[in-house]
């Protein structure tokens, strides 16, 4: 099934052809497409440096393969809160594949969606592994911290963890002042074309701290029913230049230079630095 066209709807896209800056998506499933080739033929088009979360290892495995197929997919290895509990007893079997991964994410806490409150102890178990071994290698952690944000507020200084992406941020304001006061960056996706709340959360964050994602197939599924194509963090952009008083071809920039700064010197990293390296120097 094709993706609708955004550009006539309530948002005007703003999406883009531009080839001039490389647009980020910080956060993405790209396994949780029923079809991903369209969706990768516009990642590939529009040149979207994608980090393809995995919630599992099932999900890391088809997110390495994706990536074969575009060289603007970052595949990462994760566990997801919802899935924790089925892989705290066999931690050591994870190991290979926390080696293996460049960065590392999904992981985190979630206290809210997840009701099972017997399950938290798991996840805590789980996440705490992630989080040590992440310090441990100086990798970057993509994280979901939805109703745990201090928790993972306290993880992250107890372990020493400098280098974090907050997906989704829409926790509590006090938090957020503290996340941003350590260098965290953090994701913006599709909910800021919709939700005050999320705008002000957009507001908050220092310029030098945003990154732009799309949680595709699932975000926008999950927020108006039907799933965007990739080129939407173009609109996603689009709404947080709107917001810092900024155009869009600055923010898209800022972005970009964003995550540079985040990927710093990181050997395992090279390749994507250098791919955005080449795309600024183009600019």
């Amino acid at each position: 099934m094709p993706f609708p066209d955004f550009r006539d709807a309530a948002h005007p896209a703003r999406c883009s052809e531009r080839p001039a800056v490389m647009l980020i998506d910080a956060h993405a499933h790209l396994d949780h497409y029923e079809e991903p080739r369209e969706a990768l033929a516009r990642i590939e088009r529009r040149r979207i440096l994608t980090l393809a979360n995995a919630m599992d290892p099932a999900s890391y495995e088809r997110n390495l393969a994706l990536a074969q197929q575009c060289p603007f997919v970052l595949p990462s290895f994760g566990i997801h809160p919802r899935r924790a509990a089925e892989h705290a007893d066999h931690l050591a079997e994870l190991r290979p594949l926390v080696e293996q991964s460049p960065l590392l994410g999904e992981l985190g806490l979630d206290f809210h969606w997840v009701r099972d409150e017997e399950t938290y102890p798991r996840q805590i178990e789980v996440f705490e592994f992630l989080v040590r071994t992440a310090a441990e290698q100086g990798k970057i952690v993509n994280l979901h911290t939805k109703g745990a944000e201090r928790r993972i507020l306290h993880t992250l200084r107890a372990f020493g963890v400098s280098r974090a992406i907050i997906h989704w941020y829409s926790g509590p304001m006090d938090v957020l002042d503290e996340m941003i006061a350590e260098g965290y960056f953090f994701t913006v996706g599709v909910e800021v074309l919709y939700s005050r709340q999320i705008q002000a959360v957009a507001r908050a964050i220092p310029p030098r701290q945003l990154l732009s994602e799309t949680d595709n197939p699932g975000g926008n599924r999950w927020l108006v029913g039907e799933v965007a194509p990739p080129d939407i963090v173009a609109d996603v952009v689009a709404a947080v230049a709107e917001l810092k008083g900024l155009p869009q071809e600055k923010m898209e920039a800022l972005i970009q230079a964003n995550f540079l700064r985040l990927v710093g010197d990181d050997p395992r990293l090279d390749t994507i630095r250098a791919l955005l390296e080449k795309q600024a120097g183009t600019g």
